[in-house]
């Protein structure tokens, strides 16, 4: 039975979600991921939620979103958002736009239903998510004359502790794909990634990462200069002080030499290391954040995973990790 992922209804929640191609096919060159970039933004402004980061790759993609407290939302609000899923709407569109906006004018059933059907595919991430992987699907087989499935699977998703160190670590892990898989060596080279689209000054994901980072820069006055403290912050998170992260003790680090000081020798890494590395937690931890923040969603995931028993708070090993703690395990062996 597949399992099933802890949401927080109505509330404000992070999630880091991932996805993957059929068989993990590399499907997606730069025309592809540019197109999945743009959607991910288009459809994050409909569905309400905020992209914080994000990377797209030639099989999967990894975003990391902020899904908001419920909120009420004005027609017009409603209409817009509507309207940004098809900025170049055929004629049936248009004029099914008109015909929505003439009857939330005049109220009464009609205009609270259009109301629920539109609410509901708001402000969850589930739909967030189907809504991505849909129109996309759509765009990519009729462009590529292709018919059938796209994704191999529904998307696995990871609760994130909204704030500090579980938040800055997992946009870190998410922005480091492309050096993990040797595309390039500082993510801020490879476009298809939160970080550098914030570097290159787009507002949105500048955004994002000031929310991530928002308590290390309190305090701070100017906008441009609190900026320039969360790319000072991020950097130090990626690339550590005074050291190449891709070495431990004077020694060149590859998965496998990271595999062995972790597993075999029991050692434990730098985390601007391991952070390189396919690291398990992050994708399959369930629930990541601090001892505290996880104890709140052990019987709520107890409950919908339907165990006898509560689950065990597990400390995330192999690194200096803080107070990062996850719902699942994942025994000795953390690393895909």
């Amino acid at each position: 039975m597949r399992a099933r992922r802890t949401k927080v209804k109505g509330e404000a929640a992070v999630y880091h979600c991932i996805t993957r191609t059929v068989n993990g096919e590399r499907l997606f060159q730069e025309r592809e991921k540019e197109m999945l970039r743009r959607m991910l933004w288009d459809v994050a402004d409909f569905s309400g939620v905020e992209i914080l980061t994000y990377c797209i790759m030639s099989n999967h993609f990894h975003v990391l979103v902020y899904v908001p407290d419920k909120q009420k939302v004005s027609d017009a609000e409603l209409m817009r958002r509507y309207q940004v899923l098809y900025p170049k709407p055929t004629q049936y569109q248009v004029a099914s736009a008109d015909v929505m906006k003439a009857q939330l004018r005049k109220g009464g059933e009609e205009a609270d239903e259009i109301r629920r059907k539109l609410l509901a595919r708001m402000g969850d991430v589930s739909e967030f998510m189907k809504a991505v992987k849909q129109r996309y699907s759509v765009w990519f087989n009729r462009t590529h004359r292709r018919f059938g499935t796209l994704w191999a699977e529904r998307f696995k998703s990871v609760l994130v502790e909204g704030c500090g160190n579980a938040l800055q670590t997992m946009a870190a892990y998410i922005d480091l794909n492309p050096v993990r898989a040797g595309i390039v060596a500082d993510p801020k080279d490879y476009r298809f990634c939160g970080y550098a689209e914030a570097v290159a000054g787009q507002p949105r994901a500048s955004q994002g990462l000031a929310f991530i980072w928002a308590n290390a820069t309190q305090g701070k006055s100017g906008q441009q200069a609190v900026f320039n403290e969360v790319l000072a912050a991020y950097r130090m998170l990626l690339f550590g002080k005074g050291a190449n992260p891709e070495t431990f003790k004077g020694k060149r680090m590859d998965r496998e030499a990271a595999v062995q000081v972790l597993e075999s020798q029991r050692g434990t890494l730098p985390k601007t290391v391991l952070l390189r590395c396919k690291v398990r937690y992050f994708t399959d931890g369930a629930i990541l954040g601090s001892a505290e923040f996880v104890r709140g969603f052990t019987a709520k995931w107890q409950c919908e995973h339907m165990r006898k028993r509560p689950p065990k708070i597990h400390r995330m090993q192999g690194s200096d990790w803080g107070d990062l703690t996850v719902i699942q395990g994942l025994r000795r062996k953390i690393f895909n």
